[in-house]
């Protein structure tokens, strides 16, 4: 457009970015000369504009648009567009693919990425190229699709410079084509296909400046397909090895890689006799001065290189022949030459160099010393040999070094092609072309000449198919076609091919005999100079010019390019190699001749074209001496056209691989060498095509969709078109901006973009506008909010305020009341104080008072008292001396009238009365003194008879005293001895006393010591106290650690618990899965080999190899062969842990292994075979003999029917006891005669045994007489002597009817039978004892050789170590012996149980008999069968829920009910699990019947008829479902009634006695659950391959909730329409097939935790391949996606909900799927928003999340990009998680599978056969 607006952004020229971005501050006007611009780092800039062109800066796309997958998606197209979307998206979104219309343009990162493992290629596989996002993968799926829908061969054009990743590309896209296609053939060809890669790179790659592992060779690689589209074979065209690297490196250079692992693995013993050494020490190794490639490791390439010869057929003694011929090389490199004169040299004697090389190659050296300095010159008529000079020398032995180089290295490619090549007829190829690049640098020479030249025609044919697709394009749309001019090169070409063309004239110089580089450049200009604008001469030189290539001007200098283009070898040197004495060197020139010659050529011709690469100086011996001569540029010339030819016969597919720097920096991104090479590689030339016309078309649904936000409601037609018509005419007003086709609308240039413009521009006025309308709305809101709060607070305010004045009028009137109450508190108070104290005051007085008053009485008192008693003491006293005085007085004067009485007296005495007086006195004492004699008498007469017996006492007493006396003096005598101890015992006592005394003081030290002692100990307890104290509360810190430890601990110790069980639980479920993993991996070769049969029979051609028995045989024969015996129960424990012992995933070497064991057991088949035909030879043999007996005589015959007779007689004797004993029992039947342990059932036990023993004697009487009636039976014939017929009819007589002979015969089968079975067992028990006798003297052996080591160990040890480890060998020894007795123990018990089992079974049989008879009974089936009661009515009900059939109809069963029911009939009409119950009923009379081969052929029929029907019908969901219901059922059958305590718990009592009676069938029931497990995986697949085509569509690609997302503009490739259409399936049509699902599996009885386990699984798949999908599609990671995604989770949600499966853990499976579109909606800007993420995305992983948040691009303006700087930050903080590094998750994964024990509750007596299933054959028991 000529007018530019404000704002807008343009791209101006920048001399270092290339191109910088910036925006108008003015409107730009016509006529105006600069345009006034602002750059993004804000500066201001005044653009000038061009004044010649006038030509206006480029437009910038809108933002929406930038990073796009395919680069036509943008409006503007032009340079630097496309270099900026190619930066954005390498830079910033970590993407290194982009499409540019048919081109893939592919960045190198310079790093490994994780895009291209098998994950990658099974998401890209079968997927439209456009619906995924851009990779070298989608280019090879999109070459191998149109291979097999068009019948087109494809062809892959890999070009770009050096280290732009050419090869790893084209690598890249062979291996996809391995994988995806797989070979034809078990040759493994994909492998052979890869190896080439090794050996091409290690022969053909070297390290430059620019690579390290750079091609120096082109390579066109044709992998054929056969008519499957197979990979069958390959073949290899190489173009232009450089041969001038073997003799010359640049700086910084290496030869070619192989010189160099060859110097790395010159130690090795095999190649010691090569001579070799360091690479520095050859001269063409180290010209490059650098002989090491960082982590490369020469050696270990080496070992890779072999091992890939080996792989593609390149023998042993080859390789060390082509490595004898590359070491000669090196070693001819050090070949030195010592000049004679100017014109001759010679090489010196004995040359070390050369004697090695000469002895590598197996040739003479004299003549090769001759040979490196002369040259014979031939002339019409005669020959010399003429002398060279040293450099003439040097250059002829380094042409033969790149001669014997180049030729090896195309023997090595014939080889490898050899190898490759395939003998089916090819149908289809794909063609992989890696070729280098545009070149040029400072120094062009003839290679770059000849590189260039491929380029320009590869561009040739590229603009022409780039303008055919582009009419082709407007022709189907039916678009006016105008005529595009683009850039064609051919003037270019004519310039270099045509004739008198540069390489015409080259050739010519060539010829001329002094044809020189300076007359060749002179001849140059000479003819194009001024008459070829293409051709310039350089002004400064006369030896070079100048080319203009359509990328870019390329000069190129002459020196050297004749001898290039001669590349001549003297013929001498050739001819000393071809006589060569090793044959692989003369081989690689005759293998030349015949490859060169024209009668190698095949009828397609292509083997001439894979031979015919440029190989320089290559001799045609069989054509003439001018075709010998053809030059190096001839013969590249006519490479080229050939490979044009076929390039031009296929569908070219364009990978363009850029070099982002020249530094080899991941990620790092160089605008000028981009541009370059965009230039150079014609992406830029696609771009211009493409914009010269409408380069952005749309689909009319799809601009519907994004611009209908443009339309008004009535502009919106039915018709969408018309609308899309109508809607364009009124926005873009120049009707020649687009144009209308058929189903797409074209636009010029810029037109999206002004579409974008007008789309952005309305959104954003109805974003302001509902912006508007939603904060009027939120402000009114708030407003009437704040008003209503206004309201509602004044209201509240004035409340309080009124509230508050009443407070305050009630807390006034309080205070009023409170003040009088308090004041008249206060006073009364104080009054009272002061009463109280006036009180106390007076008290205090008045009581001081009175107490004075009291003392002062008291004292008054007292003194009156001391007064009184002094007054009275004062007064006695006075008393008393008065008294004293009045005595004395008394006294005195008594005395003196004494004195006068005396006197008195004397006088009277001397007188007679005074006697008479006296006398009379006298006479009354005498009286009284006879009276007291008197009374004394009495008292002495008393006294004396007292004194009498006083004295009888006394005498008694006197002799007790004597005795006492007499015992005083022995204890007198006893005492003196005691005297004599206690002074003993007192001298003791003073020596005690003494000790005491010294005890004392030392006490008294002691006790000072004590004191000492307690002090020091109190001081000692104080500290140790205060160290308590301290100890205390460190002990109570450490307690409290402790505590928080244990805490801890016990967290760490839970989370390490729920981790180890989580961890246990993952390790089963991973065993699990590998077990079944083999399951599968075995029904898939069992499934392989009945393909192969099946088409073994339908060819009907005899394959010479091994043979397999069928899957039947080898299904129940091989893996599960029954056995009658009862197995123990701790077999199943064993096998179950079998698979768990495998715990290495499915590999190659398990594939060999399974392929072994169907080589054993088809041997095993082969001679039981021809076991079975020699038993029938013996059989046959042993009846002819029979035949040729001769007849018995008639009286023995007669004495044998007597013996009969009597046998019978007395076989009805016992069958009489026996029911007499059954009568009798049935009259005195009850519990307690019948309980096990009483009597009665004791002696029915002997009788019982007794009986059975009899009858086994009788029955082996029976036998042999049976037998011995058979031989006369058939000894019998009818001969013509009256005799024998005599003895016939006598015979015959004697039967009693012809019955007889009859049960003869058959008795005679039975027996035949019976015997055979006993000779089997017994042949079995000998085995066993024989294969046991040689397992115990095995162990003996081992324990034997064991004991002579510990022996010969404890030898070797000293004394005391030997006795410790004999003992300890014997402690040992003993415990085995104890483990192994309580093994036995055991075992013993097992089997206890086992017979109280049996006894159990043989009462209830007994029981059963007192109601049955024994008529019609042999004693033979007594033993052999169960006793069936015949024609008497049972107590119990009739049906015992069980079924009977006949042998013969087996397969009529199986037929009816098994391969020819359809399920959904039996589904709808009839109970769950219906033909379960019937085939366990059946399998439970044929235990009741005790018949092992019948219980065995119906399972084993069982199985292998649900297996031929899950093959026939194994893609119908109903028929899998059904059938793995039913096989479940079928397993819980088994289990429940099998008798084992587990599976008894929940059976009612008449279920318990349905219980299996005679056989273990443990092992059947694992069989059943491997079948199981297998039919369970079927049904996976079956499901996943129904959900699988709507997954994509129905949870990413529709429009669940219409209107969030609109479809951006796309490019060429258009990917899906996200739009529904009705082809399309949407949400609904996946919940509609998840009803359908569930639906049927409840109707067909599925347990419910089987179900859980397949909706886990669907739901699985739905989240896998969604998440693949979105992590691989840039266009489906914006926000309204995850919306969407999140909105179609809820719906899946919610059926789990409504089904009641939200338990099933289905949800959790879409759990990173959840977390993705979380991902997709949540902020991404800041830290906390990545620490968010971070905690948010727990099951994605690292990968995922960095390429979620990558890919995420704005669909609207108004999203924003993660910036680069937020990515790096999430990787920061998830660096430390330790997760998967896988990007995709495992799609085809399936989750192991358990089928937990669910018994049945329905009672087998009470199930119904219907008539509509055929099985009127079957009678119910």
């Amino acid at each position: 457009s000529s007018s530019r607006r404000l704002g807008l952004r343009v791209w101006i020229p920048d001399p270092e970015e290339v191109w910088k971005s910036a925006e108008l501050l003015k409107d730009y006007k016509p006529g105006d000369k600069v345009l006034q611009l602002r750059l993004e780092d804000g500066k201001d800039l005044e653009y000038c504009l061009d004044p010649k062109t006038k030509e206006l800066p480029p437009l910038r796309n809108p933002d929406i648009l930038v990073g796009e997958n395919d680069l036509t998606a943008l409006s503007y197209l032009h340079e630097p567009a496309v270099l900026h979307n190619l930066k954005v998206r390498f830079i910033d979104s970590k993407l290194i693919y982009t499409y540019c219309g048919i081109v893939l343009v592919a960045i190198n990162p310079y790093e490994q990425l994780p895009i291209y493992g098998e994950d990658i290629i099974n998401a890209y596989s079968g997927q439209n190229m456009g619906d995924m996002d851009p990779h070298i993968f989608a280019v090879a799926e999109e070459a191998y699709k149109q291979m097999a829908r068009d019948e087109r061969n494809q062809s892959i054009i890999v070009s770009g410079e050096s280290g732009a990743g050419k090869t790893v590309s084209a690598k890249y896209a062979m291996r996809y084509f391995a994988t995806v296609s797989g070979s034809a053939s078990e040759a493994n060809v994909e492998e052979k296909v890869l190896a080439s890669n090794p050996i091409m790179e290690s022969i053909g790659n070297a390290k430059t400046t620019r690579n390290d592992n750079s091609s120096r060779f082109g390579k066109y690689i044709e992998i054929g397909f056969d008519k499957r589209y197979r990979i069958i074979g390959a073949n290899m065209r190489t173009y232009l090895l450089e041969k001038s690297r073997v003799v010359f490196q640049a700086e910084e250079e290496r030869n070619y890689h192989i010189f160099y692992q060859l110097c790395a693995s010159a130690a090795l013993p095999e190649f010691k006799t090569l001579r070799l050494g360091n690479a520095n020490s050859f001269h063409y190794t180290r010209q490059g001065g650098s002989p090491v490639i960082d982590g490369v490791d020469d050696a270990k390439e080496m070992v890779n290189t072999r091992h890939a010869c080996t792989l593609l057929g390149i023998s042993d003694s080859y390789q060390m022949g082509i490595f004898y011929i590359l070491a000669g090389i090196l070693h001819l490199g050090n070949v030195e030459f010592a000049p004679r004169d100017s014109d001759s040299c010679a090489v010196p004697p004995k040359h070390d160099p050369l004697t090695i090389f000469c002895d590598l190659m197996g040739v003479e050296y004299e003549e090769m010393a001759h040979w490196l300095c002369h040259r014979k010159l031939v002339t019409a008529t005669e020959t010399y040999i003429k002398p060279i000079s040293r450099l003439h020398a040097i250059n002829a032995r380094d042409a033969l070094a790149k001669h014997i180089y180049a030729n090896l290295f195309n023997w090595i490619v014939d080889h490898v092609n050899k190898a490759l090549h395939s003998t089916v007829k090819q149908h289809s190829f794909i063609g992989v072309l890696d070729i280098y690049g545009f070149e040029t640098f400072e120094i062009n020479s003839f290679e770059q000449f000849c590189i260039n030249y491929a380029n320009e025609k590869l561009q040739q044919q590229f603009n022409m198919h780039v303008f055919k697709l582009e009419q082709e394009e407007y022709m189907k749309e039916q678009i006016p076609w105008t005529l595009i001019d683009f850039y064609d090169n051919q003037p270019c070409i004519n310039l270099i091919e045509a004739k008198m063309g540069v390489l015409d004239l080259l050739d010519e110089e060539c010829k001329m005999p002094k044809g020189s580089d300076d007359t060749w450049a002179q001849k140059l200009y000479n003819t194009h100079l001024n008459k070829c604008t293409l051709f310039e001469k350089p002004r400064l030189s006369n030896k070079a010019f100048i080319i203009k290539h359509f990328a870019d001007k390329v000069e190129y200098q002459c020196e050297g390019f004749l001898e290039k283009n001669k590349d001549t070898v003297y013929e001498e040197q050739i001819k000393v190699l071809k006589s060569s004495k090793f044959k692989l060197l003369p081989e690689l020139f005759q293998d030349e001749e015949k490859v060169i010659s024209p009668t190698s050529a095949t009828s397609s011709g292509r083997v001439l074209l894979s031979r015919t690469p440029v190989k320089p100086a290559k001799a045609k011996p069989g054509q003439t001496s001018k075709e010998h001569k053809k030059t190096v540029g001839h013969q590249f010339r006519n490479s080229l056209h050939l490979l044009m030819e076929t390039l031009n016969a296929t569908t070219p597919h364009y990978v363009r691989c850029i070099k982002p720097n020249d530094f080899k920096f991941p990620f790092t991104f160089d605008e000028k060498r981009a541009v370059q090479q965009l230039r150079a590689c014609g992406v830029l030339e696609t771009i211009r095509i493409s914009a010269a016309g409408f380069p952005s078309r749309w689909t009319y649904q799809e601009f519907f969709s994004r611009y209908r936000v443009l339309m008004k409601q009535k502009d919106v037609l039915s018709d969408r078109k018309q609308t899309c018509k109508n809607v364009l005419e009124k926005l873009i007003l120049d009707k020649d901006k687009y144009q209308f086709g058929k189903t797409k609308i074209f636009f010029r240039a810029g037109q999206v973009a002004y579409l974008e413009k007008i789309r952005a521009d309305k959104l954003r006025a109805a974003c302001i506008r509902i912006q508007k309308t939603i904060r009027g709305w939120l402000m009114r809101k708030k407003y009437m909010r704040m008003r209503k709060a206004a309201i509602t607070i004044q209201r509240y305010v004035r409340g309080h305020q009124a509230r508050c004045y009443a407070k305050f009028l009630r807390r006034t009137r309080a205070a009023i009341i409170i003040q009088k109450f308090q004041r008249m508190y206060v006073v009364r108070k104080r009054y009272q104080c002061m009463r109280d104290a006036t009180i106390a005051l007076q008290a205090l007085l008045r009581g001081y008072l009175v107490r004075n008053k009291y003392q002062m009485m008291l004292r008054e008192h007292k003194s009156i008292i001391i007064q009184k008693h002094v007054r009275g003491w004062l007064a006695r006293v006075h008393y008393h001396r008065t008294l004293k005085a009045i005595i004395y007085l008394q006294c005195c004067y008594r005395r003196m009238m004494a004195k006068r009485e005396l006197k008195k007296l004397k006088i009277e005495a001397r007188s007679v009365e005074r006697y008479k007086k006296l006398h009379i006195g006298l006479e009354n004492k005498i009286m009284q003194l006879q009276r007291k004699i008197d009374e004394q008498n009495k008292e002495y007469k008393s006294l004396l008879e007292k004194m009498n017996n006083l004295e009888n006492t006394y005498s008694t007493e006197t002799e007790k005293l004597r005795s006492d006396v007499e015992r005083l003096r022995m204890s007198e005598e006893e005492a003196k001895n005691a005297t004599n101890r206690v002074l003993s015992l007192q001298e003791e006592i003073a020596k005690l006393r003494k000790e005491l005394q010294q005890t004392q003081t030392e006490k008294k030290t002691i006790e000072e010591w004590a004191d000492k002692y307690k002090h020091e100990t109190e001081q000692l307890v104080s500290e140790l106290k205060e160290q308590n104290t301290l100890l205390k509360t460190e002990k109570d810190e450490l307690n409290r650690r402790i505590h928080d430890q244990a805490k801890e601990i016990t967290e760490t110790m839970e989370k390490k618990l729920v981790e180890e069980t989580k961890q246990l639980e993952l390790d089963l479920n991973d065993e699990r899965l590998r077990y079944q993993n083999l399951l599968n991996e075995f029904s898939r070769l069992e499934e392989r080999y009945d393909d192969l049969k099946d088409e073994m029979n339908l060819m009907s051609i005899p394959k010479p190899g091994h043979k397999r028995t069928d899957s039947t045989h080898s299904s129940n024969e091989s893996e599960y062969t029954f056995s009658s015996e009862i197995t123990e129960a701790e077999d199943l424990p064993l096998r179950m842990e079998e698979p768990s012992e495998k715990k290495a995933p499915l590999d190659m070497s398990l594939f060999l292994k399974l392929q072994k064991r169907v080589t054993e057991l088809e041997q095993e088949k082969q001679s039981l075979q021809d076991e079975l035909d020699r038993k029938e030879e013996q059989a046959l043999r042993a009846k002819a003999k029979e035949e040729e007996r001769p007849p018995i005589r008639g009286a023995e015959l007669e004495y044998e029917s007597l013996k009969r007779q009597e046998l019978e007689s007395e076989n009805k004797k016992l069958k009489n006891e026996l029911n007499e004993l059954q009568k009798a029992l049935t009259e005195t039947r009850s519990p307690e005669v019948t309980a096990p342990g009483a009597p009665a059932y004791r002696v029915l036990l002997d009788q019982l045994t007794s009986v059975s023993e009899e009858l086994e004697v009788r029955k082996e009487e029976v036998l042999i007489l049976r037998s011995q009636l058979v031989s006369q039976k058939e000894a019998i014939q009818p001969k013509n002597t009256m005799t024998d017929s005599t003895i016939l009819l006598e015979d015959v007589q004697k039967m009693k009817d012809k019955g007889e002979i009859a049960q003869a015969y058959i008795g005679l089968k039975e027996t035949n039978r019976l015997l055979e079975s006993q000779l089997q067992s017994q042949k079995k028990s000998h085995e066993n004892e024989l294969e046991s006798l040689r397992g115990e003297i095995q162990s003996l052996k081992e324990e034997n050789n064991r004991q002579q080591q510990l022996l010969a160990q404890n030898l070797q040890l000293p004394p005391e170590a030997r006795i410790e480890a004999s003992l300890q060998h014997e402690i040992t020894r003993l415990t085995n012996e104890n483990l192994d007795l309580m093994e036995q123990l055991e075992k013993q018990d097992k089997t206890v149980r086992k017979l109280k089992k049996q006894l159990k079974v043989f009462a209830k049989k007994i029981g059963e008999l007192e109601v049955g008879q024994m008529e019609n009974i042999s004693p033979g089936q007594i033993i052999d069968e169960p006793i069936r009661p015949v024609n008497i009515p049972r107590k119990e009900k009739d049906f015992q829920g069980m079924l009977e059939y006949k042998k013969e109809d087996e397969q009529k069963l199986v037929k009816n009910l098994i391969l020819d029911l359809k399920p959904r009939g039996v589904a709808v009409n009839l109970i769950p699990g219906l033909p379960a119950y019937i085939l366990f009923m059946c399998v439970r009379h044929a235990d009741y019947l005790n018949d092992d081969q019948k219980v065995r052929s119906l399972l084993t029929s069982t199985i292998n008829g649900i297996k031929k029907v899950l093959k026939k019908r194994g893609d119908d969901f109903e028929t899998v479902s059904f059938w793995l219901s039913n096989t479940c059922r079928f397993l819980h059958c088994l289990k429940q009634y099998s008798g084992e305590e587990g599976f008894m718990k929940h059976n009612t009592p008449r279920q318990n006695e349905h219980c299996l009676t005679n056989f273990d069938l443990a092992e059947y029931r694992q069989v059943l659950s491997d079948l199981a497990i297998q039919i369970y995986q079927q049904l996976v697949r079956v499901l996943e391959n129904i959900l699988q085509p709507m997954i994509v569509s129905g949870m990413l690609e529709h429009e669940t909730i219409q209107g969030v997302s609109g479809v951006k503009p796309t490019g060429l490739r258009k990917r899906t329409s996200s739009i529904a259409d009705e082809g399309t399936y949407t949400l609904d049509s996946i919940i509609r097939q998840l009803n359908s699902f569930h639906s049927v599996m409840c109707q067909h009885g599925m347990d419910p935790e089987l179900i859980k386990q397949v909706v886990k699984q669907m739901f699985y798949i739905i989240g896998a391949v969604t998440l693949n999908n979105l992590l691989l599609r840039k266009d489906m990671c914006s926000w309204s996606k995850g919306m969407q995604i999140r909105y179609n989770v809820s719906q899946l949600e919610e059926w789990l909900r409504d089904k009641n499966l939200m338990n099933s853990g289905a949800k959790e499976t879409l759990e990173p799927l959840i977390q993705a579109a979380q991902l997709l909606q949540v902020k991404k800007k800041t830290d906390e928003d990545a620490e968010a993420i971070c905690s948010m995305c727990s099951a994605l992983t690292t990968a995922q999340i960095v390429k979620v948040l990558n890919l995420y691009t704005p669909v609207n303006e108004f999203e924003e990009r993660v910036l680069v700087s937020f990515i790096r930050t999430i990787q920061l903080r998830l660096r430390d998680r330790k997760d998967s590094p896988q990007l995709l998750m495992d799609a085809k994964h399936i989750f192991p599978v358990t089928f937990p024990f669910n018994p049945s509750s329905l009672a087998l007596e009470t199930i119904q056969i219907p008539a509509s299933l055929g099985l009127g054959f079957i009678s119910r028991v």
